[in-house]
C-alpha cells in the first residue's frame, strides 16, 4: 500500500475511534524517512490509547501491516506509531497544544480529514 492510501486509511481507522482534529501532513520532498504525518487527538489518554488500537487492529486485519515501531504510551499523552511511510502522532489536547507539531512544518501542504460529527472549519 502506498503512502497517500495508507494515510487515507489511518486516518479512517483513526475516525471510527471518534478521534478530533485529524491532519494529515504531507512530507514528501521534506523528509528522507517519511512521506506523511497523521496527527489526531483523543479527548483522553484513553481514547488516544483506544485509537491506537483501531488503527493497529484495523490495518492489521484488512492490510496485515504492522507498524515497525510504537513509541509513548496514553498516560504520556502522545503515542507515536511508526509506518515507515506514514507516522502516526496521537495526542491528548493538552500534549498537542505544548509540542505544536503541526507549526513545526507549517510550510507543508496539509490537510483536515473529515469526521463524521465535526464541523467544517
Amino acid at each position: 500500500m502506498q503512502g497517500e492510501q495508507l494515510v487515507g486509511e489511518i486516518a479512517r481507522y483513526a475516525a471510527d475511534k471518534k478521534a478530533i482534529d485529524v491532519v494529515e501532513l504531507d512530507l514528501r520532498g521534506v523528509l528522507g524517512y517519511t512521506d506523511y504525518f497523521l496527527v489526531c487527538s483523543g479527548n483522553t489518554g484513553r481514547q488516544a490509547k483506544a485509537i491506537h488500537d483501531g488503527i493497529l487492529e484495523g490495518l492489521k486485519r484488512e492490510h496485515h501491516t504492522l507498524p515497525r515501531r510504537v513509541e509513548g504510551s496514553a498516560q504520556a499523552g502522545w503515542i507515536l506509531m511508526d509506518y515507515l511511510d506514514v507516522v502516526v502522532h496521537i495526542f491528548t489536547p493538552e500534549t498537542r497544544e505544548f509540542y505544536r507539531l503541526e507549526q513545526l512544518w507549517g510550510e507543508v501542504p496539509t490537510r483536515h480529514a473529515r469526521v463524521a460529527g465535526e464541523s467544517p472549519s
